[in-house]
């Protein structure tokens, strides 16, 4: 049962969070009162009045709207036509619904312009947008989900800035988030559920990061700090001046140059867009470069295909498991041959090993805590977490040489994501080199040796996480300042290629490149 006896009340003018594990229920929760899903039973009452959520539509009569992680906007529209979308009828399409739009934007502090192309706004903006769409519809009662998964802190600090203000000005806002720091410092209150049921309601000066994560799993909040440089001087995955040009002629990845050792994690950090999709494409064999050369410990493998990539020991955690890793109507041990369809346990001779698949996904499921009644049902039926520890579990399975991650704890409570921090700790220390592609900086800087940012396709020279802090990364992303110049010596920032060197400390020296 996805709830059970969910029980809680929301004060008026308060920002309320909603927090726990993967599976807990609160995609469900959020669906119910959004009037995307129907409850069995139990009652939903606004304002004292209690209300029948059949539809969205239903939820938004009600003074209810639901800004979703996955942004749903149009970019080849302007942000006054992405808003009226569908609310024609409220105040037009023209200089009224122009007005209520700058009227809106200006009352909450939204800095949003009508006529500009959402396609030119930042992630940022582009959240702003969607905020501005459910109250320009007239809600009094916003639910955000994971709100801050894709901002740089510089976006986060204006987002609760945002919320501050829509608080101020009466209305409530329900926010759901795995980052537990966040919670602690925009809500008023905290509600805390685990297996589908309300723990706790509690008061966030009252607690700190570590009781609220041991409320919601049981366990201590992880670090994802490494111990000690596993990094060799053997390179591993080589990447020298890739290119590759946009369809509008400018270059989406400009000269692109690095080197990963073994048992070293390079981390990449960038705002959505700045071409690090593009990056893991290239390697993974599904896109063609303009020109440049990858290359796995000393061959070239820039013009193989990427049954090839995988089957030399190249292991992928994409960045949208939707599209790149699972079949969502597929069980769960057909999920676990994906990208692994001529290895072993997966193949016999030439036909499919179902009873080897099935065994071993059913080890997976235990090894890797994805939490499923059987591994019959489908993956589209487990959350987004379980989903991710089944893909990481997939890929860990078949001792890769090189792990490509893109996001690999996005979605994932504090619990998976220790224990996907732990496993690439552990694949660190075995050698295996990983190119880690995050938006969570604070994981960036704890599991990278090396951090470089990537910006309007080009890498920065090399940040050290022992010295650089989530500010600077953030300002780099962003293009705020020339920051790269002082974590990288005399490389200009922006600047790409260049080996990246590892990171030194007094106990990190031994068995480093220098």
């Amino acid at each position: 049962m996805a709830n059970k006896d969910i029980a809680f009340s929301v004060r008026r003018g308060t920002v309320h969070a909603i927090v726990g594990e993967n599976g807990a229920g609160k995609s469900t929760l959020m669906k119910i009162l959004y009037g995307v899903q129907r409850p069995d039973e139990g009652t939903i009452k606004v304002n004292g009045q209690v209300v029948h959520l059949h539809s969205p539509s239903d939820a938004i009569e009600a003074g209810i709207g639901m800004v979703f992680q996955h942004f749903m906007l149009a970019d080849n529209l302007t942000v006054l036509e992405n808003v009226v979308l569908g609310a024609e009828k409220l105040h037009g399409i023209g200089d009224e619904a122009r007005a209520e739009i700058r009227r809106i934007s200006d009352d909450y502090g939204l800095d949003i312009e009508p006529d500009e192309l959402v396609a030119d706004l930042g992630v940022g903006q582009r959240q702003r947008v969607e905020i501005l769409k459910v109250l320009y519809r007239g809600a009094k009662t916003l639910i955000l989900d994971e709100p801050t998964a894709v901002l740089v802190p510089q976006e986060v600090d204006e987002l609760f800035d945002n919320l501050r203000e829509l608080k101020k000005e009466g209305l409530t806002v329900l926010f759901i988030s795995h980052k537990l720091d966040e919670v602690l410092s925009v809500a008023d209150r905290i509600t805390v559920i685990r297996r589908g049921t309300t723990i706790d309601t509690v008061d966030p000066d009252s607690v700190d990061a570590r009781q609220l994560a041991e409320l919601m799993v049981g366990s201590e909040l992880p670090s994802p700090s490494t111990e000690e440089s596993t990094v060799t001087d053997r390179p591993v995955l080589r990447v020298e001046d890739l290119t590759l040009q946009g369809m509008t002629g400018r270059p989406v990845l400009d000269n692109i140059s690095f080197t990963i050792h073994a048992g070293e994690v390079l981390g990449i950090a960038g705002v959505e867009g700045n071409g690090q999709a593009e990056l893991v494409e290239v390697i993974m064999g599904m896109r063609e470069p303009t020109s440049g050369l990858v290359f796995l410990g000393d061959t070239d493998i820039s013009d193989w295909g990427t049954r090839e990539i995988r089957e030399a020991g190249v292991g992928y955690i994409p960045e949208d498991r939707h599209r790149h890793a699972l079949l969502l109507e597929a069980p769960l041990w057909e999920n676990r041959i994906l990208g692994h369809q001529t290895e072993d346990p997966n193949v016999r001779g030439q036909l499919i090993n179902a009873a080897g698949a099935k065994a071993d996904t059913e080890r997976i499921v235990k090894e890797y805590d994805v939490r499923t009644p059987s591994i019959y049902v489908t993956s589209g039926s487990l959350s987004g977490g379980n989903q991710q520890k089944l893909i990481v579990g997939r890929e860990m399975s078949h001792d890769p040489k090189v792990l490509v991650a893109a996001h690999p704890t996005r979605g994932v409570d504090v619990g998976a994501q220790a224990g996907i921090w732990d496993l690439m700790r552990e694949a660190r220390r075995e050698g295996l080199a990983v190119l880690l592609i995050s938006a969570d900086l604070e994981e960036l800087i704890g599991l990278s040796d090396t951090i470089r940012v990537i910006l309007r396709g080009q890498l920065t020279g090399e940040f050290d996480p022992d010295q650089v802090t989530s500010e600077d990364l953030g300002a780099a992303m962003t293009g705020a300042g020339e920051r790269a110049d002082k974590a990288s010596g005399d490389a200009p920032a922006g600047a790409a290629g260049g080996e990246p060197t590892t990171r030194h400390t007094d106990s990190h020296d031994e068995g480093a490149p220098r």
